[in-house]
């Protein structure tokens, strides 16, 4: 069969880059409803495939091998693509879900083995536009299952990459045992369980699975420092908590971190005192401006798309200036939003771009130039800005966020808190 279009992929990509942003999405949008279509099609003449013995005449032992041979599907796009198929025979709307987008194959297979003639309606329809773990939580629902022991058990030492063994084994037998700062009041009830540095750490991500409604299963990789902090917390806490429940510890520990973090990055507290006023043209956000902020938004990013959808993403949120600091934007609650780390850059690149094209800022009437001449990009004059408050300015931000009651941080306070609260945004 000749392909479905002549052009090289150098000249497709060519001319898609001469395309308007609404000519690329309408595009997008027509190729995404094609692709919905064929996958139903294809779903379809699978589900009839599978009822005659095709794959068996042509020498496969089964659809699934024929599937991945003859056409070309990887494991899991012929797995799922049988399975709902299947399902498909048993209700014929999975297909007019699949074409509309409602369902996807995924969510199909994952409910299919739960679908009766009497529920199957509104649990495909309870599906619509849900993650896969929201799937799954739907599944636990229709079929739970009984809460999993709580247990601990040593996992292997995961191997080293070839070349770095040799040096990594005597980097660990020439390393001095590990040892907690001396300032930590749980130092000594550690040490003796840590007498040599841990080896390398396995990189799987945890995983948690729903058990039931309002019950999960978590599965997580820790250090051996990590276990010997879970106990100690239990020992401690054998007055509160007497039978000594792995979920209530790890519930109490998420609890008392969560207020912890709140009330360095967003100065949240039950008693709010009056926080000194920034000074004009200051970069620092004053705590009560950044506790309104995070109430007002709900701790998520207020970006709101040209369609009316808000972003919501909670990680690496960061304060925003409405109206940049770099042109003159004041730390108030009117001009300060929240923005996730991609937004927050996004609407830099966006409004910088826009005053390049316009020329330099009224404010500014000599923009600063570089050692050879050339005007600053909008990056290095934000950066230059910094760069001229960033002592002062720093030790206030690290003295407010640690608590220090040191009158003038070095250098290397700010560093090692840094690393330690793992700051990520600073504003």
């Amino acid at each position: 069969m000749p392909p479905a279009h002549t052009d090289t992929p150098q000249k497709l990509l060519s001319s898609l880059r001469r395309l308007s942003d609404g000519e690329l999405v309408a595009k997008v949008k027509k190729l995404a409803a094609q692709e919905r279509r064929s996958t139903a099609l294809l779903v379809a003449h699978l589900a009839e495939l599978d009822t005659r013995d095709v794959h068996l005449r042509e020498g496969y032992s089964s659809l699934f091998s024929y599937c991945r041979e003859v056409l070309a599907l990887s494991e899991h796009q012929a797995y799922d693509r049988i399975e709902v198929a299947r399902a498909a025979r048993r209700f014929p709307v999975i297909l007019d879900l699949l074409e509309a987008g409602t369902a996807n194959l995924t969510a199909v297979r994952l409910l299919a083995p739960h679908l009766t003639p009497e529920n199957h309606r509104v649990v495909l329809e309870s599906a619509r536009g849900k993650r896969t773990f929201e799937v799954r939580q739907i599944v636990a629902r229709l079929s739970p299952h009984p809460d999993v022991p709580a247990s601990i058990r040593k996992v292997p030492r995961t191997a080293t990459k070839p070349g770095d063994g040799a040096s990594r084994d005597a980097a660990a037998a020439s390393s001095p045992p590990v040892s907690l700062p001396p300032t930590s009041l749980f130092a000594a009830a550690l040490a003796p369980a840590l007498p040599h540095a841990p080896g390398p750490r396995p990189q799987s991500p945890a995983e948690v699975a729903p058990l039931s409604e309002d019950r999960y299963h978590l599965k997580v990789t820790i250090s051996g420092e990590t276990v010997e902090k879970l106990r100690l917390a239990k020992d401690m806490l054998r007055h509160a908590v007497p039978s000594g429940d792995d979920a209530e510890i790890l519930d109490r520990a998420l609890t008392s971190l969560l207020t912890e973090l709140a009330r360095k990055k967003f100065a949240a507290t039950e008693k709010p005192r009056p926080s000194r006023k920034a000074s004009s043209g200051s970069r620092h956000i004053p705590a009560e401006v950044r506790r309104a902020v995070w109430v007002r938004d709900l701790g998520r990013c207020a970006f709101v798309g040209k369609s009316g959808r808000r972003c919501n993403e909670r990680a690496f949120v960061e304060f925003h200036h409405a109206k940049p600091w770099a042109v003159g934007g004041e730390a108030t609650v009117e001009n300060i939003e929240l923005r996730c780390k991609r937004h927050n850059g996004h609407e830099a690149r966006v409004f910088f771009d826009r005053g390049r094209r316009a020329g330099p800022p009224s404010c500014a009437s000599r923009p600063p130039r570089t050692a050879s001449g050339g005007p600053l990009s909008p990056a290095q004059l934000v950066l230059k800005r910094v760069a001229e408050r960033w002592r002062s300015e720093s030790f206030s931000l690290v003295r407010q966020l640690s608590g220090s009651r040191l009158e003038k941080p070095s250098t290397g306070h700010c560093f090692r808190y840094a690393l330690d609260a793992k700051i990520t945004n600073a504003s």
